[in-house]
C-alpha cells in the first residue's frame, strides 16, 4: 500500500503539536505491516528538504501558504492520501485523488474567532466548510465527529471515528511531588485559557507549574509572578513525563479540544485531570474516576475540587490509581491497527 500524508508540520518542526505526534505513532507502526509512507510537510530551515525517519519518508516543501499548491502535484503520485486538516484549511486532495481521506481533530469554527482577525477568521472557517466534500473522513473522537456534522454538514456515513492511543511505555506513572503540585501544559493559545491556570492557583493551596510555548508567553511570565508558580517554557519529552508524573492534579482549560492527548498522557502517568466541559474532555473524562468535569470558566468551582482533593489523601490517592487504570483503554497499537483495517477496505473499495 502506498500512502501519502499531508500534514503542515513533521515531528522535527518546531512547533510540532499533537497533530503531528498522531500521525507519528500511527506511521510508525503501518510501515512495520508494509505500508510505504511518504509526509509531505512545510520546509525547516536547517532541516534537510527529504529524510528517512524510521522508515517514513519526509518531504518538505514551501511554506504554511506555498504547502497547499505543492500538495495536489505530490497528491497525484500516491495511491491514497491522508489530508491532516490540522490548520483548519485543508489541501483538497480529493479534487485530484479519489481516494482522498480528510483526518480531522477538531473543528475549528468557533477557534478561529479567538486566534484571527475578523476577516481572515471567516475566510478560514469558509474553507474549512470543504472538508464536507470528502467521501471518507477521520475523526478521532465521537466529539469531532458530531461537529463535522452539525458545523460542518459532512455526511455522518463518510465519517470513522478512530481514537488517538497513548504508548504505555514510555507514560507511565512515577514518583509524586512532596508537596502538592497543579500542571498546565500545552500551546498558550487564547483558545486553551492558560491565564485561567493562574486565576485558579490564586485560589488553591498548591504550586502552579505551566510549561508550553505560545502567543501568550509575555502574559504567562508576567501573571504567575503573582502566584505560587513557575513557567518553564517549552520542555523536552522527557521532562514533559516527569511533570505529569509527579503533578498531584492537571489542569486543562482548552475551549475546544478535538481530542485531548494531555488527559490521556497525565492519566497514563497516574494523574487525574480537572478540565472545563468542552470539546473532548466530557467524552474522556469520567467524572470522580479519572478526574473531574467543571463548567467553561467557571474557576471557583474548578480551585474548590482541586482544594478537596488536595485535602484528602485516600481520595487523590484513588483517583491516582483509577487515573492510570482508565488509561489503559487508549493504545497506538489498536489504533494504528484500526487505521490499516480502515485504509485496506477504503482501497479495495
Amino acid at each position: 500500500m502506498d500512502l501519502l500524508i499531508i500534514n503542515h508540520r513533521d515531528l522535527r518542526h518546531n512547533k510540532a503539536g499533537g497533530a503531528e505526534q498522531v500521525i507519528y505513532e500511527i506511521s510508525r507502526r503501518l510501515v512495520k505491516k508494509g505500508v510505504n509512507i511518504t509526509w509531505l510537510s512545510e520546509e525547516v530551515k536547517g532541516l534537510p528538504k527529504e529524510e528517512e525517519i524510521e522508515n517514513i519518508r519526509i518531504i518538505r516543501r514551501g511554506n504554511s501558504l506555498t504547502l497547499h499548491l505543492y500538495a495536489p502535484v505530490e497528491a497525484r503520485k500516491h495511491k491514497i492520501v491522508i489530508d491532516s486538516v490540522a490548520h483548519a484549511v485543508p489541501f483538497y486532495s480529493y479534487l485530484v485523488n479519489k481516494n482522498a481521506i480528510a483526518l480531522v481533530h477538531h473543528v475549528h469554527q468557533d477557534v478561529v474567532k479567538y486566534e484571527l482577525n475578523p476577516i481572515i477568521a471567516r475566510a478560514v472557517a469558509f474553507s474549512e466548510r470543504s472538508v464536507s466534500n470528502y467521501k471518507s473522513i477521520i475523526a478521532v473522537s465521537n466529539t469531532t465527529k458530531r461537529d463535522l456534522v452539525e458545523k460542518l454538514k459532512a455526511r455522518e456515513n463518510r465519517i470513522e471515528v478512530i481514537r488517538n492511543g497513548i504508548d504505555h511505555n514510555v507514560y507511565k506513572p512515577g514518583n509524586k511531588a512532596s508537596e502538592p503540585l497543579i500542571l498546565w501544559i500545552g500551546r498558550l493559545k487564547k483558545y486553551k485559557n492558560p491565564l485561567d491556570a493562574i486565576e485558579i492557583a490564586k485560589r488553591v493551596k498548591a504550586k502552579l507549574i505551566i510549561a508550553g510555548g505560545g502567543d501568550l508567553e509575555k502574559e504567562v511570565i508576567e501573571k504567575i509572578k503573582s502566584v505560587n508558580g513557575e513557567y518553564l517554557g517549552r520542555v523536552s519529552e522527557e521532562d514533559k513525563i516527569r511533570l505529569y508524573q509527579s503533578a498531584w492534579i492537571v489542569i486543562v482549560t482548552s475551549f475546544i479540544e478535538g481530542w485531548s492527548m494531555v488527559t490521556v498522557e497525565a492519566n497514563a502517568c497516574g494523574t487525574p485531570v480537572v478540565a472545563y466541559d468542552k470539546g473532548s474532555l466530557p467524552e474522556i473524562i469520567r467524572n470522580g474516576v479519572n478526574g473531574y468535569i467543571v463548567e467553561y470558566k467557571n474557576i471557583e468551582r474548578m480551585s474548590k475540587i482541586i482544594n478537596d482533593l488536595i485535602g484528602n489523601e485516600d481520595r487523590i490517592k484513588e483517583l491516582w490509581k483509577n487515573s492510570y487504570q482508565e488509561s489503559l483503554n487508549y493504545d497506538w497499537d489498536k489504533s494504528s491497527e484500526k487505521y490499516y483495517n480502515y485504509l485496506v477496505r477504503k482501497t479495495s473499495d
